[in-house]
Formats: C-alpha cells, sequence, structure tokens
C-alpha cells in the first residue's frame, strides 16, 4: 500500500487535557504505547473494549453481513 493511500486510512484528531490528566495519561507511557498517540489510541480503545461497544459493533456488523 502507497504511503499516500495509508494516510487517507486514518483519522486524526487534536484533544486537549488538563495539566492533571496529562500526568495521569503518561503514567501508561511504556506500558500502553511508546509515544503520545499510542498511549491515548490504547486508552480509548481499552475504554470502549471495556464498555462493551466493541464486541456490539462486532456482533452487529456480522449479523448484518449474514443478512445480505
Amino acid at each position: 500500500m502507497k504511503h499516500s493511500e495509508e494516510r487517507s486510512k486514518v483519522k486524526r484528531v487534536q484533544v486537549t487535557f488538563t495539566a492533571e490528566q496529562w500526568r495521569l495519561i503518561e503514567r501508561f507511557k511504556g506500558v500502553m504505547g511508546s509515544d503520545d498517540a499510542e498511549v491515548v489510541r490504547n486508552i480509548v480503545l481499552a475504554w470502549l473494549a471495556e464498555k462493551s461497544v466493541v464486541t456490539s459493533e462486532v456482533k452487529r456488523a456480522s449479523r448484518a453481513g449474514g443478512q445480505q
């Protein structure tokens, strides 16, 4: 896959954290990722998994795929 094609398949977002929130997030560096973006991305994905959002979406997509 070409680099330009890869970039078109990602979504970049800018978020703002308070100093207190950032200190908490920084504690996960090395545990949930090596750079800021990776740590924040993994925290979001872990939260979605904890709330069963990921599982629900996979099940929904699976059901929708079977109905075609």
